[in-house]
């Protein structure tokens, strides 16, 4: 069975593309068959690290967004669509005009969204809407990325607020912060996470041991958060 992964959060900067390259790291790591989709064509971050398996989709045209479906009924896969900022009110328009979440429902085709979020309070504010529009609708996971501030007091009230009107469909974790220089020299060198973490030969530029180290211990609790998240949430 495919499950589609949703990866946004309204607000530009919280690190989308990160958590986007990590969950791909995670199904290859895991042998399970996987597809990115990037949509955020401004900087289509999935396309530079992980080519292979991605290909571009464009929100503006159901045309493009409708193969998410087909997709997903063609192949069993993870199939992850990368969303740019502010991409709310295409993704509200095509699942609304098409009964996306009820057809769905109807096809037993599991959909999560991940919903990243700093410590800002442009991030309580959207959160908090969206909350209100897809709480009850939606398997959502809402993830504190600690790489973009160490605060989360006012969306954690946001979270105990929405707990009693979302249905038991809601989980949410911090995803834990990678040292930033050696975050910096993964995008430099335009690494997977998993070259980030095995390329090591002389001829070629590569993390230090150290830092190859750092990665892979930020993996491992990362691999971790995703294992108990997928275990916790209702599809």
């Amino acid at each position: 069975m495919s499950t589609i992964h949703f990866i946004g959060g309204e607000k530009g900067g919280v690190g989308k593309s990160v958590l986007a390259r990590l969950l791909s790291q995670y199904f290859l790591d895991r042998s399970m068959p996987y597809l990115g989709l990037d949509a955020d064509q401004s900087h289509a971050t999935l396309s530079r690290f992980y080519p292979e398996f991605t290909r571009p989709i464009n929100l503006d045209s159901f045309e493009s967004t409708d193969q998410i479906m087909e997709l997903a009924l063609e192949n069993d896969e993870q199939i992850l669509i990368d969303l740019p900022a502010q991409s709310e009110r295409f993704l509200d328009r095509w699942i609304d005009q098409n009964g996306v979440l009820d057809m769905c429902a109807e096809l037993q085709i599991p959909l999560l969204y991940w919903y990243l979020v700093d410590d800002g309070l442009d991030s309580v504010a959207l959160l908090e809407t969206f909350m209100a529009k897809y709480g009850n609708r939606l398997n959502i996971a809402i993830i504190k990325n600690e790489g973009r501030g160490t605060n989360f007091a006012a969306i954690d009230a946001v979270l105990h607020s929405a707990a009693g009107t979302a249905g038991g469909k809601a989980q949410h974790a911090a995803l834990p912060a990678l040292h930033r220089e050696t975050m910096r020299k993964i995008d430099e060198l335009s690494f997977s996470f998993w070259g980030a973490e095995n390329i090591k030969d002389k001829n070629l530029e590569h993390l230090s041991l150290m830092e190859r180290q750092r990665t892979r211990v930020w993996l491992k609790k990362t691999y971790s958060l995703f294992d108990d998240l997928f275990t916790g949430l209702a599809y």
